[in-house]
């Protein structure tokens, strides 16, 4: 089964300072037919304005991805970490047990472009965590890099769920594929740009949702970013 989710049919919400769209149910989007895929639960494509926010707010039992396109994320919370997030770099929060934090555009003109990410946890009242890495454009050129997974391999950041996402940059002749095992389930998101994913035109916005397909292949990028996922079903 392969779905297709255009990127026009997302929820949408423009609070001003926050132009946000959203994958699945979020705040006061609301759609049965989409609320999560396994335990992806969150892909909100987020900007934000100059000097603008997200103040202070608690989360608990979520791992929370930050994935920035343009700009950079100022990040504060409950744990003492204090960071700028940039394009190119990962940063996950467990919220385990419960945090706050802020999130904030510091910059006086630029938006703040990025993707906000929620994964459902395995095990429920984990102690809170935080992690921040730098993928680089040349580790992600033409292949899927791991960036997320359960248990940090080839230096992917690590998460508390059986699940993976990947990120790639595609152009030209450049092709990578994904083997999913019997079971998974992928999900394949397109952050900027244009290609072709098991056969399908996807822009800028779109996904894809896949179950009891052996592999993700893509192919006919256009100044192509993807994030893959590969992810178990819920109980």
């Amino acid at each position: 089964m392969i779905a297709l989710r255009p990127a026009a049919e997302r929820g949408h919400a423009n609070h001003g300072w926050l132009d946000s769209w959203h994958s699945f149910s979020f705040a006061d989007y609301r759609d049965p037919a989409h609320v999560h895929w396994g335990p992806l639960r969150v892909i909100n494509e987020d900007r934000v304005a100059a000097g603008q926010g997200f103040g202070t707010h608690g989360h608990r039992d979520m791992e929370i991805i930050s994935y920035v396109i343009d700009g950079a994320l100022g990040h504060k919370d409950s744990m003492g970490n204090a960071a700028s997030i940039v394009p190119g770099e990962v940063q996950r929060m467990s919220a385990g047990t419960g945090v706050t934090h802020s999130e904030f555009n510091h910059s006086a003109t630029g938006t703040t472009h990025f993707l906000q990410i929620w994964i459902i946890p395995k095990f429920m009242g984990v102690k809170p965590g935080y992690a921040q890495k730098t993928f680089t454009d040349a580790e992600k050129r033409g292949r899927l890099r791991l960036v997320v997974s359960p248990d940090g391999a080839e230096g992917s950041v690590d998460i508390h769920q059986d699940a993976r996402m990947y990120a790639g940059l595609f152009d030209g002749d450049e092709s990578a594929e994904l083997a999913l095992a019997p079971g998974r389930l992928g999900y394949v998101h397109v952050v900027r740009g244009a290609l072709e994913v098991n056969g399908q035109a996807l822009g800028a916005g779109d996904a894809l949702k896949l179950r009891d397909e052996p592999r993700v292949t893509l192919r006919a990028g256009r100044e192509a970013e993807v994030l893959v996922f590969d992810l178990p079903p819920l109980d």
